[in-house]
């Protein structure tokens, strides 16, 4: 067996086409893009004055079961059935998310596919692409600016310093910054008051990024951005700062959608990158309704597993957007399946039934949660090599009793024609099975009831504990005109429970809620299950170690 080549590598090998031949292939003119380089291109305003009236096309989700260690390939997954709808001559495009630095220099390495299924130019991709993240870095540090100056100049709001709710962001795993004083320095420096930084993706001005019908849209939102309250308790808003046109500016070419490929040269539409298990996970909502305007099929993913990511998908995003999926393809393996059954990491690679049997629980609940949204599932098996007949077949056998098409993919290893197989299951299943999308709860539903909605259907949850003070909280938002918003529930990705130890199935446990906050911009309310962190920490060994540039450019440890 010869050696297995790197993600990078791979990539550095592929043949790409000038972007303007990629965006040819959609039927978008040369003068509809705004070129970043000979292989990117934003797709700008006037094209989508022209193509607004056109029916849509099909929709189709990809998700996955929780996370582990053993790998679950949706991205990966998404890249190859996007190519593999190609090679069958279907008319489609992948949107994504765009890349975080922090993840990329932290435990990723990269996140644009992987194998023969990647997006490219990866690199550039994964590192700082056409400046979004950047961009929407700035404009928020901007608005913490302007709230650390309006203070210095008088509070004339009659800001609370120890109520303000904003904080400051960066791009990147820093964990010395969750929790710092800034104004330091005598009167002239500012006002003393305790902050903290979070990572950029997890600010809310990447969600209404991600969720803004155009610029003026956007412009609205920011201006709705709560910044925290006054001595009296009523909100004071961006807006309120006379922040929201100047952030707005700033932002005026990253709320564009970005036009790149896959190495055999599928179109694909990446776009905004919110996290998924603190905000909704999911790729820009104009990004996703311009690819329904250009191609027959767009396939796109939620971040993590369903009960995050999907959840989000299906009762945020299609909500506010009024867009309606055909299909649904789950994603699993078989590694990851006796992982959740109970086998350690360094056994996985040996065949066994029983373990698969145990940790299938996983993969049924997500199957048995995306059903009550009544969309078709398809679940896929990301291949690997040790996964063996009897495993294959106990998987497949289990999927299609509980009424969901199945397919193997081998999409890591083979690119498009790997995923021949999953593509034609998707093509019959929409076909033959009717979507009737509706979301999990009602606008009207009371936030407590919104919550609990989610934890018992979907997490499986025997009750929900709101923690002292809470229940104030959620009161306060229904008072301020937010009880008709959706709910975002920042939990754990790593079990269905809000406790990342908890694989498979839990059954009998108590989600607890420890604090709720609107992002009001947005448009959803946030609840905080466990102890999410919007800053993450570098582990023991960043990939950032391994990841270096030669005297002509080349970059090596992306993977």
């Amino acid at each position: 067996m010869g050696t297995v080549k790197s993600d990078i590598e791979i990539a550095r090998e592929a043949t790409m086409l000038p972007i303007r031949d990629v965006a040819a292939q959609l039927g978008i003119q040369e003068e509809y893009l705004e070129s970043y380089g000979r292989y990117k291109a934003k797709l700008s305003q006037k094209l989508w004055d022209q193509i607004k009236d056109r029916p849509d096309g099909k929709l189709v989700l990809v998700t996955a079961i929780n996370p582990t260690p053993a790998g679950e390939g949706k991205t990966t997954t998404t890249v190859g059935l996007g190519q593999a709808m190609g090679k069958l001559g279907k008319k489609a495009i992948i949107a994504l998310r765009e890349p975080s630095l922090g993840p990329c220099m932290g435990v990723k390495g990269g996140a644009a596919g992987g194998g023969y299924s990647q997006i490219v130019p990866m690199e550039e991709i994964n590192l700082h692409f056409t400046g979004d993240i950047h961009a929407v870095s700035t404009a928020h540090n901007l608005l913490s600016a302007m709230i650390d100056n309006h203070l210095q100049q008088g509070n004339a709001l009659g800001l609370d310093p120890r109520r303000i709710t904003w904080k400051r962001v960066v791009d990147l795993n820093d964990r010395a910054l969750r929790n710092i004083v800034v104004g330091l320095g005598g009167t002239s420096q500012g006002v003393p008051r305790e902050d903290g930084f979070m990572i950029s993706v997890a600010s809310e001005i990447m969600a209404i990024l991600c969720l803004a019908d155009d610029l003026l849209d956007l412009k609205e939102r920011l201006g709705r951005i709560i910044v925290g309250y006054t001595y009296e308790g009523k909100p004071v808003t961006a807006k309120d700062l006379k922040a929201h046109g100047a952030m707005a500016a700033l932002l005026k070419d990253a709320i564009s959608p970005n036009l790149v490929q896959t190495l055999e040269n599928t179109p694909c539409i990446i776009h905004g990158g919110p996290f998924a298990n603190i905000a909704h996970g999911c790729n820009s909502l104009r990004a996703t309704r311009y690819a329904l305007k250009l191609a027959d099929l767009v396939i796109t993913e939620a971040g993590f597993g369903a009960d995050l990511g999907a959840e989000k998908f299906l009762d945020i995003k299609c909500r506010i957007g009024n867009l309606k999926p055909s299909a649904i393809v789950l994603v699993a393996t078989v590694r990851a399946l006796k992982y959740n059954g109970g086998v350690p990491k360094a056994d996985l690679g040996r065949e066994n039934l029983q373990a698969l049997a145990d940790g299938f629980v996983n993969l049924q609940a997500h199957i048995e949660n995306l059903q009550k949204y009544h969309v078709p599932v398809v679940v896929t098996l990301n291949s690997f090599l040790s996964d063996t007949e009897a495993e294959i077949s106990y998987v497949e056998e289990r999927c299609r009793a509980m009424g969901c098409a199945f397919a193997l993919s081998k999409v890591w290893e083979k690119g498009g024609e790997g995923g021949i197989e999953l593509a034609q299951e998707l093509l019959r299943t929409l076909e033959e099975k009717p979507s009737n999308y509706r979301p999990l709860y009602p606008d009207s539903m009371p936030l407590a009831q919104k919550i609990e909605t989610i934890a018992k259907e979907i997490y499986g949850a025997a009750a929900v504990n709101f923690e002292a003070g809470v229940g104030r909280q959620l009161k306060k938002l229904e008072e301020l005109g937010f009880g008709s918003f959706p709910v975002c529930i920042a939990k754990t990705q790593y079990s269905l429970s809000d406790d990342p130890k908890r694989l498979g199935r839990p059954s009998g446990f108590t989600i607890s809620i420890r604090q709720v906050t609107v992002s009001a911009g947005a448009g959803f309310v946030v609840a905080l299950a466990g102890d999410i962190m919007t800053m993450p920490g570098l582990p023991k060994v960043p990939a950032a170690e391994t990841i270096d540039v030669d005297g002509d450019g080349n970059i090596t440890g992306l993977f």
